[in-house]
């Protein structure tokens, strides 16, 4: 059985941080809500509480029952956690004079081994608004800063297990060893074994796959992207040809995809019919110029092509997805116990009339494992860390109407400038990079010959996770080559810019 580490979520923008920290340190953990019921059993190896933009002396403050945790597992306080364990126990937490927000210096006070290995001067992030001024009897200080009387803490005695408080984030990159910190949590003591790894967690997913879905058939929509690629990779090892995969060509994927991706799903031993279906997209597209119309046609169109060859296969009664941990924190309340899993990362939307049950091998993968087990898998690099691409593709990329001829200039222009930026090693450099065209024609000259072609703008932004994007310094003479490659060989464009806007207030994509 995999151990795992709980981690209780107080509404923290730091919630996510703490989990990716333990996963790091190769062991496995789940966030669930606050109010969610706790299952002592032999793979719960502790507990850590995070922290909240509540304070603890809210009437409507979150709490839970810290001494009946401690009476079965170790659990470590970070910032609110800490606040109120210190709260819970009879200490003092009170309002600070002054938000403590930023670096600070920590100074151990007493050895410990939650703190073993740490400097004895070491920078934190501190990000709260209220201070533990005492502690509880049968607590001690290990840790301050020059404003924080408590930074780090114990609970004294043998009656349970361990009790530790941090008033500082650990889990951030500012605090230079709070990795250190947390895996002295997990490791010393925890007792984790560490060994939660790729390919731990592929034997471990396959072996419950083949328990779940026994010999029945699952069909999976596939779109070429990372998620669903990894998802199928790993059901097709639990249940071989019994998974139907369906790549759909909607025709506003990039130059060659539809082949390459099947030629892909070919060398992986993979079951997947590919079906062309751009002379439909085309159709339903045109005269439509409206961003949202043109989303809505193509996840339409989408479901109905879906659809359509499902039905070709008999006795299919389950569903393959992608669904990533993401998306599933985010759909959970920490505020009630509601559980709401979001429709759009399903490809397309598919709707709730396709009544089967749902296989969802990576549901508690965050997006860079889901690359790790990929490599683990065989799954080639290129396609594992290929850029973002929109669920609508070039569609929301051609500003205006839809039509055949603009997505072969475009996906030619495309080419063009991803191969440059591969070819210049800056293509792992950005988050993102894309062509996009623009609804304008302009004059030039090539030659003796007046010409009346369109524009491309080009776009490449850096970013960590797409919530906030700044556009690319990309080298001058980089981006003038790409505009005389792009001119002299797409027939059609006679102009390139580059996009300086960062996010916000401009999106990444222009639709």
């Amino acid at each position: 059985m995999t151990e795992k580490i709980l981690i209780l979520d107080f509404g923290s923008q730091y919630t996510q941080l703490i989990a990716r920290v333990v996963r790091e340190a190769n062991v496995y953990c789940e966030i669930v809500p606050y109010h969610h019921t706790i299952e002592f059993d032999d793979t719960l190896k502790g507990i850590i509480l995070s922290g909240s933009p509540f304070s603890v002396n809210d009437p409507n403050a979150p709490v839970v029952d810290i001494a009946g945790m401690i009476a079965r597992k170790p659990v470590l306080g970070i910032c609110y956690g800490a606040q109120l364990t210190a709260k819970n126990f009879g200490g003092r937490v009170e309002k600070s004079n002054k938000r403590e927000y930023g670096r600070a210096l920590l100074r151990k006070e007493l050895d410990d081994a939650l703190l073993q290995g740490i400097s004895e001067e070491s920078q934190v992030w501190m990000s709260h608004g209220d201070s533990i001024l005492e502690l509880p009897q049968g607590f001690e200080i290990l840790a301050t800063t020059d404003s924080i009387p408590v930074a780090a803490f114990r609970k004294n005695g043998s009656d349970t297990n361990p009790l530790y408080g941090l008033q500082f984030h650990p889990e951030v990159y500012h605090s230079t060893e709070g990795k250190k910190i947390i895996s002295n949590f997990l490791v010393k003591t925890c007792g984790c074994t560490q060994d939660w790894t790729p390919a731990h967690f592929i034997s471990d997913t396959v072996e419950a796959l083949k328990k779940q879905i026994g010999d029945k058939k699952v069909i999976m929509a596939l779109s070429g992207g990372v998620d669903s690629t990894v998802a199928a990779t790993l059901i097709h090892r639990a249940i071989g040809d019994n998974l139907y995969g369906i790549f759909v060509d909607n025709g506003v994927l990039r130059k060659n995809e539809f082949q390459q991706v099947l030629d892909i799903y070919a060398q992986l031993g993979l079951n997947v019919k590919g079906v062309d279906a751009r002379e439909k997209f085309y159709g339903e597209l045109a005269g439509k110029s409206d961003p949202e119309e043109k989303r809505k046609t193509i996840g339409r169109l989408f479901i109905e092509v879906f659809q359509d060859e499902a039905q070709h296969v008999d006795g299919v009664e389950m569903l393959g997805q992608g669904t990533i941990y993401p998306d599933v924190i985010e759909s959970v309340s920490v505020h009630g116990p509601s559980v709401t899993i979001k429709s759009h990362h399903n490809v397309g939307g598919l709707p709730d009339t396709m009544k089967m049950g749902l296989v969802e091998p990576l549901r508690f993968l965050f997006k860079d494992e889901v690359r790790r087990v990929g490599l683990e898998l065989g799954i080639p690099y290129d396609l594992l860390y290929r850029h973002p691409f929109p669920g609508p593709g070039l569609a929301i990329r051609i500003l205006g109407e839809v039509t055949e001829e603009k997505v072969q200039l475009l996906q030619e222009a495309d080419h063009i400038y991803t191969k440059g930026l591969k070819e210049h090693q800056l293509y792992d450099k950005v988050w993102q990079a894309g062509a996009i065209l623009l609804p304008v024609k302009s004059v030039g000259v090539m030659g003796d010959e007046r010409t009346y072609e369109y524009t491309i703008a080009l776009r490449a932004v850096t970013s960590v996770d797409g919530m906030t994007a700044d556009w690319a310094h990309l080298p001058y003479q980089f981006l003038a080559q790409m505009s005389n490659d792009i001119i002299n060989n797409v027939r059609g464009i006679n102009r390139v810019v580059y996009d300086i806007s960062s996010k916000p207030p401009a999106t990444i994509e222009w639709e």
